[in-house]
């Protein structure tokens, strides 16, 4: 016996463990994990509700050798079935027998026709308890008669199932199909949409279906409400006096300045709060006197980088540094990742902070007649990597922008580590020439 399938100490919960299983494509193919096994000896009925007995009892109608049914009982107690797979019509499981390879054991069952589907769908949206019941997994007497009312069988009846095995035993059915039947009905008692799956139809349609059914059916017996007398509002209206609304105020020259915050105990940085409330300031007079919103289109980084942008560039003060603690802890940064941005920014917005933080391949024109303008004004010849082009001492650096201009970087000697300089320029020998000092 393999180890997958050595007998362990099985103590049964309430309910009754059973395998999980993985929804296929389209809710029309269910594979279970292999259900562990029974303890030795175990008496119990395999299955607890009606449903799966009655699952059973048209299994031991199929055969007259009471041997095979209690060899496939102790197959599937001692944990042999491997996973079952449910699709319309079929249930399949591989089942561990006496050679080392195991049988791929089958089980068919006629699905419904789709005129037995729609009689049975009317007859349970009729009822609403019945859909209640298959919610909380449950199968009541009432729904499997309303079904046989409508001329619909869910559950098998004596010689509805068609077994098949590969193994070279003939009986009908083998003890590996008895046993991937006794596991069948351990599945349907948790679950009777197995039974509804193998009938042909998954659990996700007949929910979505039995939805609408409903919900048609409860508005077809919804007394029709008498019709509500109406006005329009221009006839109901149209004899009395509405005074114009007044005119708007008129819009302050500039947004001003905020009151100061008190420093409060455990609250946020008051310093970082005046600007902020400042910002908002700025930013609701921008909209009010143009229209437009300076924060469109800005991710929450660029408007970090925004902020921290507009406080004075003279020296890292208290208000500045706690407000970069603030902008940096917020979005996942380090404050001198902050400061690279902000410098960035500042030398052109949010294409020169995209200058900073995205490398690009330039179509042929500037790019390309960069290096010999650059040659022809006597500077060294540039090594060229996407839109950077570096000098050879390694701490100078133009960045061509989708904006058409270049941007200036320097580093220190032997350093990868590039930050903004200069004001961006159209001619690079300019922007080169304002970042050397020439």
């Amino acid at each position: 016996m393999s180890p997958r399938h050595q007998p362990h100490a099985y103590a049964r919960p309430e309910p009754r463990p059973v395998a999980r299983s993985r929804p296929g494509p389209d809710d029309l193919r269910r594979t279970f994990e292999a259900v562990p096994p029974r303890p030795s000896g175990g008496d119990e009925p395999f299955a607890d509700s009606w449903w799966g007995r009655a699952w059973v009892a048209a299994l031991e109608s199929l055969s007259m050798d009471e041997g095979r049914l209690s060899r496939g009982r102790t197959y599937a107690d001692s944990g042999k079935v491997a996973a079952i797979t449910v699709t319309p019509g079929r249930v399949v499981a591989y089942v561990h027998g006496s050679r080392p390879r195991p049988y791929r054991a089958e089980l068919r069952l006629r699905s419904l026709t789709d005129a037995d589907w729609d009689m049975f769908l009317d007859a349970v949206a009729a009822r609403p308890g019945h859909l209640a019941a298959l919610l909380t997994k449950e199968m009541p007497h009432s729904l499997v008669d309303t079904a046989a009312e409508a001329g619909v069988g869910l559950l098998p009846a004596a010689g509805d199932l068609d077994p098949g095995c590969s193994c070279p035993d003939h009986g009908w059915p083998c003890k590996h199909v008895a046993a991937l039947c006794y596991q069948m009905a351990r599945l349907l008692d948790a679950d009777p949409f197995v039974l509804l799956l193998l009938r042909g139809r998954g659990e996700r349609e007949l929910l979505e279906e039995l939805g609408l059914r409903n919900a048609a059916h409860s508005a077809r017996e919804r007394p029709t409400a008498p019709a509500t007398p109406s006005v329009p509002a221009r006839e109901a209206l149209a004899d009395r006096y509405l005074p114009p609304l007044p005119a708007p105020l008129p819009v302050l020259p500039h947004p001003g300045q905020p009151p100061s915050y008190p420093s409060l105990p455990g609250a946020r940085d008051p310093l970082a709060l005046d600007h902020l409330a400042t910002d908002a300031a700025a930013r609701a007079h921008t909209l009010l006197t143009t229209g437009l919103d300076p924060l469109a289109g800005l991710t929450s980084w660029q408007d970090a980088v925004r902020l921290a942008a507009s406080r004075p560039t003279a020296g890292l003060t208290a208000t500045t540094r706690a407000l970069y603690r603030e902008l940096a802890y917020a979005t996942g940064r380090t404050p001198t990742d902050l400061a690279r941005a902000v410098a960035a920014w500042r030398q052109g917005g949010a294409e020169g902070l995209a200058v900073l933080e995205t490398p690009w391949d330039p179509p042929a024109g500037p790019f390309d007649r960069a290096r010999p303008a650059l040659a022809a004004a006597d500077f060294p010849r540039f090594h060229p990597w996407r839109n950077h082009l570096t000098h050879p001492s390694g701490t100078l650096q133009l960045r061509f922008g989708h904006d058409g201009r270049w941007y200036g970087y320097e580093s220190e000697p032997g350093e990868d580590d590039w930050w903004p300089r200069a004001t961006p320029d159209s001619d690079p020998v300019s922007t080169l020439t304002e970042l050397s000092g020439g």
